[in-house]
């Protein structure tokens, strides 16, 4: 009977724990930038693509929705 008291307990505790909510204010990506600012590395940066243009990063997202993303234009006719 103590056995089983004590695993019901342990097991109560167990899925009380796994409901906590664990912090969120940890520093990670900035989101107080805007995502035509960029990364800074220029890696991931585009040819024709300068960071904080917002007039080039939305045709670079247009140009990428069009032929990159868009399956009836890239289909054979």
């Amino acid at each position: 009977m103590r056995n089983l008291l004590l695993l019901s307990a342990l097991t109560g505790a167990m899925a009380l724990s796994a409901c906590g909510e664990s912090p969120q204010d940890k520093v990670g990506i900035r989101s107080d930038k805007p995502a035509q600012a960029g990364t800074g590395v220029t890696v991931f940066t585009d040819q024709g693509w300068t960071a904080g243009d917002k007039a080039s990063w939305s045709n670079h997202l247009k140009a990428r929705a069009n032929y990159g993303m868009n399956d009836h234009q890239r289909s054979p006719k």
